[in-house]
């Protein structure tokens, strides 16, 4: 055999013997002359001294023969001291020791050696738990890894995993104490908004652990705090300081009846108290919280009640949170370019959206509507979520191509009759664009009486026929709520 041969045969020995010590344990277990692998994972964590007590849990709830089976799972098997520390409240029927024994299995192999510092592990109780460093289950320490099976491995971790209730869940045991609980649940029979209708009319085939989470108007349109695989914080407010950001907001969110004014005042103040990360104790002050809908939540931790950790996320029980009302009163914009119509003439031939640049070259979209020979042609927009109260109005309306200025209007509200005119509108608006002005322009005001979506603001040419007279041109408009 020549030299050439023996060195190849030499790498090759070293390449196996690299992959072997490199390779995970789960992958080695087979490898192994191991006795422990005779044995499924129900029979090792029974026959095991340290874990004999979960070993008969396992088999009083009936989940032995689960992991007696073919599938591979791990276990993280309390110890028996850990077992007797179990508060036995969840253990007082066999749904919640099912439930208790589920908390402490996975489908498939997690061993203690792994390249990420954490693993995001989904429990057979739907809860999802954090296995850290192959060394901490949560809260778990682990002090023996990696114990093989048959079927899978176990790790003996020296505190039980208490199954946890979810936000969605706490929000449920607390409706009969807590006004803002038992508003967010009142939200499974009332419509916030079109779409929750739809999303109700499904709901009977939906699984019943998952119900809420189309019919209910708060976790359809905020967040949905029913989620396990997500993590939130949530604010939860005591009746005082809740009842008192209610009565801030009613003046903004008048209806038609003082019960529909309140529930709107209620939701526009939950809706900002859900944040899609879990934010712990000591990192409060360091974190902006901006709602979803662009709403700054100041956070005064002295206000801080309670403070509860829950399977997806944290709930802040606070006694007063408040959110000034100029945080509170969004700016509508509306961009030019996306109407939601036009007039019923089709001037489409004469519609451009346009891609440009303004001279300190900051690229922008608008529409621009020109040569179209028709009077008080219109473009039509709506607004969701409008306040009770006056709007100052300003636009960005580009008139760059034109050798004259023209006058434009802009029409608030009012109804459409039979012969498809607008009658009876909130207010007209009428402003002159100037030549190659891209500064933001002050239009005027109106006022809303009641809160709501605004389904009818155009945009209403010049009532004349003349080309370049009545030209229609937008960036975007800003409707600016003012504070009463």
């Amino acid at each position: 055999m020549s030299i050439k041969t023996y060195t190849k045969i030499f790498l090759a020995c070293v390449g196996l013997i690299s992959v072997v010590a490199c390779s995970e344990p789960w992958d080695d277990h087979t490898k192994t002359n191991d006795q422990n692998l005779s044995q499924n994972l129900s029979e090792r964590i029974e026959s095991t001294a340290q874990t004999s007590e979960f070993g008969k849990l396992l088999a009083e709830t009936g989940l032995d023969g689960l992991l007696s089976g073919s599938k591979t799972y791990t276990v993280w098997a309390p110890n028996n001291d850990a077992m007797n520390q179990v508060d036995p409240s969840l253990l007082s029927d066999l749904s919640k020791k099912r439930l208790f024994v589920r908390n402490h299995i996975a489908l498939t192999a997690f061993s203690s050696v792994t390249e990420q510092d954490t693993v995001t592990v989904q429990m057979l109780s739907d809860k999802y738990l954090e296995f850290r460093n192959g060394s901490m289950l949560e809260d778990a320490p682990v002090v023996t890894a990696d114990q093989y099976a048959s079927n899978g491995l176990f790790h003996i971790v020296s505190k039980a995993l208490e199954p946890r209730q979810n936000i969605w869940q706490y929000v449920n045991s607390m409706a009969g104490s807590n006004a803002m609980s038992s508003y967010l649940l009142s939200l499974n029979g009332f419509d916030i908004y079109r779409n929750d209708s739809i999303a109700k009319a499904s709901e009977p085939e939906i699984h019943e652990l998952y119900a809420d989470s189309l019919k209910n108007s708060y976790l359809n349109n905020v967040y949905n705090l029913n989620n396990e695989k997500n993590k939130y914080t949530f604010f939860l407010l005591e009746n005082n300081g809740f009842n008192t950001e209610v009565e801030n907001l009613e003046p903004y969110l008048m209806k038609g009846t003082a019960d529909s004014t309140q529930t709107y005042a209620r939701y526009f103040t939950v809706r900002d108290m859900a944040f899609h990360k879990a934010v712990a104790r000591e990192n409060l002050s360091s974190t902006q919280f901006v709602s979803r809908f662009g709403v700054e939540v100041p956070i005064d931790e002295d206000n801080i009640v309670d403070e509860i950790l829950l399977s997806n996320g944290i709930v802040y029980v606070m006694s007063a949170l408040e959110v000034p009302l100029e945080n509170r009163l969004q700016t509508t914009q509306i961009e030019g370019e996306e109407p939601d119509g036009f007039s019923q003439n089709d001037k489409r031939a004469n519609t451009f959206y346009r891609e440009k640049e303004d001279p300190n070259g900051e690229l922008f979209y608008d529409i621009m509507v020109q040569n179209h020979g028709q009077p008080s042609f219109a473009i039509n927009y709506s607004a969701n979520n409008m306040y009770s109260t006056t709007y100052q109005v300003y636009w960005r309306a580009i008139n760059d191509i034109q050798g004259n200025a023209f006058t434009q209007t802009l029409r608030v509200g009012g109804t459409i009759n039979e012969e498809g005119e607008v009658v009876d509108p909130i207010a007209e608006l009428p402003a002159e664009v100037d030549l190659n002005v891209y500064d933001e322009v002050y239009v005027g005001e109106f006022t809303l009486e009641e809160a709501g979506r605004l389904d009818l603001l155009s945009l209403v040419a010049a009532n004349t026929g003349v080309n370049g007279e009545n030209t229609l041109s937008l960036d975007y408009l800003k409707l600016v709520p003012v504070i009463k």
